[in-house]
C-alpha cells in the first residue's frame, strides 16, 4: 500500500517539476521565472524526501536539507539583485 502511494506522489511530483519547467522557460516576467525556479527546488526537496522514503535511507533526507538551505538564500539573492540592482550593500 506504501509503495503504490509512493509511486503515485514520485508521478505527481515530477508532473509538478515538469510544469515548473515549462514556466521557468516560458514565464512573461522575471518574477514569474524567479516563482517558478523557487517552486521547483520545492518539488525537488519533496522528490528527494519521496525517494529517500522508498529506498528507506536517511541520507537523503540530509541532502534534502543542503537544497532547502540553498535554494532559500539563492532566492533571497535574486530577489535582492532585482529590486536594488546589486546584492551586498
Amino acid at each position: 500500500m506504501l509503495d503504490m502511494a509512493l509511486t503515485i506522489s514520485l508521478a505527481l511530483i515530477l508532473m509538478a517539476i515538469v510544469f515548473n519547467t515549462f514556466r521557468l522557460v516560458y514565464g512573461p516576467s522575471m518574477p514569474d521565472r524567479i516563482l517558478a525556479l523557487d517552486t521547483m527546488y520545492v518539488n525537488s526537496i519533496a522528490l528527494i524526501v519521496l525517494l529517500g522514503l522508498w529506498l528507506n535511507t536517511k541520507t537523503y533526507f540530509e541532502a534534502a536539507l543542503l537544497i532547502a538551505m540553498l535554494g532559500f538564500i539563492s532566492t533571497v539573492a535574486i530577489c535582492k539583485y532585482l529590486l536594488r540592482g546589486d546584492i551586498i550593500e
